[in-house]
């Protein structure tokens, strides 16, 4: 005897639930999650230091000189960049 689409769907169901209550759940879920830090104890760890994105419009033929001087010495463009303005700052008199 051949069953319903109407049981096939039943019969289906039941083995998926079956299946998915057999499995364990992921870490992120349940007893685990709770192992983890937060945000604010994640954010606590994190050195005073950490980069500030910041965008500045600078003509392109200087960002070219920039990447070329970044090539030439094996440093990042961050890297000549905050160089450059700590010494062009430390030279600066305060008023």
């Amino acid at each position: 005897m051949a069953l319903k689409s109407t049981d096939m769907a039943k019969n289906m169901a039941k083995k998926l639930d079956g299946s998915l209550k057999s499995e364990s759940l992921p870490d992120r879920f349940g007893q685990a999650s709770k192992v983890q830090n937060n945000k604010r104890e994640r954010a606590a760890d994190i050195p005073a230091s950490k980069l500030v994105p910041v965008n500045y419009r600078l003509p392109a033929d200087l960002v070219s000189r920039l990447r070329e001087y970044a090539v030439g010495t094996d440093q990042g463009i961050n890297q000549v960049v905050a160089t450059a303005l700590n010494d062009w700052l430390s030279t600066q008199t305060k008023k």
